[in-house]
């Protein structure tokens, strides 16, 4: 539910494949090539990773400019991969193992990665490549965005032009109950699982402890804390379900919520209204600001570069 780190990504990548894809070649960078099916892949991952789904895109000059993002985005990435062969980067198999293990966990062990795998049209070895792959662009990118701290005259400065608007954003502490997402080219299933959360809100209404219902019938990682999700702010939860938790008063119980995880029931637990901030967590605040702009700007210059200087050629009709 978190806003998705690489782990949670990819394994959303292995939940959520497009099967079979199309044939060809999608672009050509520095002559390496990115397949349609792998751009297939990787679209449905971007979707997901957004909160969104191919089926839920109704406009076809939408259903282009957003299958273009992906591609850009994987051309970025082959830019990074090719550059980190340059400079010798690289990741440890120690590494590579390590987060092959957390995939493992979380996908629920052995067995259910292997089924994932198949399902998702890779095997352990191109799985594997494509992990390191994956990591080393994310580490050739984080060299591209070091750079130096902002001089405290100008964390001053920017404190001092905005501390009238610097707060401690509202938050929310949430509890949900999630029935995961069933095929989405099976309505049947799909209202079977909203109707099976109406009997289960039914329930809680009529007296049973949210956290228990929660821990005997969620099917996410967080049902034997009862649902716990903790204090959240806003932009931190896919939209929908965002939306629904800041609209609860505290105590209540929300209607059924599908976000692309499943069918939600949300239980408000409190609400924590914005705050003044204290000057040096103001100032700390202004110093990640810069300090992100920064890395922001240089990891755009650096992209800029490489896609200047690399041999693009995008053939898909994109």
């Amino acid at each position: 539910m978190r806003i998705l780190g690489r782990v949670g990504v990819l394994m959303l990548l292995l939940a959520g494949t497009v099967q079979g894809g199309e044939t060809g070649i999608a672009a050509r960078v520095n002559g390496a090539e990115i397949t349609n099916f792998r751009l297939e892949r990787y679209f449905s991952e971007y979707l997901q990773a957004q909160g969104r789904s191919v089926g839920g895109i109704r406009n076809p000059d939408t259903y282009k400019r957003l299958k273009r993002e992906a591609l850009d985005q994987m051309i970025a990435k082959e830019l990074l991969w090719q550059e980190a062969q340059r400079r010798g980067i690289s990741v440890s198999d120690a590494e590579i193992d390590k987060q092959l293990a957390m995939l493992k966990q979380g996908l629920g062990g052995e067995e259910a990665f292997a089924r994932e795998l198949n399902n998702a049209g890779f095997d352990t070895q191109s799985f594997t490549d494509y992990l390191r792959h994956e990591l080393v662009a994310s580490r050739m990118l984080e060299a591209l965005s070091e750079v130096d701290p902002a001089a405290e005259s100008e964390v001053q400065t920017v404190y001092d032009a905005n501390r009238q608007h610097l707060q401690k954003p509202e938050q929310v502490w949430a509890r949900h109950l999630l029935l995961k997402a069933s095929d989405p080219a099976d309505p049947e299933a799909d209202e079977a699982s909203r109707q099976e959360l109406l009997a289960l809100r039914e329930q809680i209404e009529a007296g049973a402890d949210f956290s228990e219902v929660a821990e005997q019938h969620s099917q996410d990682s967080t049902a034997a804390a009862g649902g716990d999700l903790g204090y959240f702010s806003r932009g931190t939860m896919v939209p929908a379900f965002e939306n629904a938790a800041f609209a609860l008063k505290p105590g209540e119980v929300s209607q059924p919520v599908r976000t692309v995880f499943g069918w939600h029931l949300i239980k408000l637990e409190s609400y924590l209204p914005p705050s003044p901030l204290p000057k040096e967590q103001g100032m700390q605040l202004v110093r990640d600001f810069l300090h992100d702009q920064r890395r922001k700007e240089a990891r755009e210059a650096a992209l800029k570069q490489l896609t200047a200087t690399g041999k693009i050629e995008v053939v898909s009709g994109l």
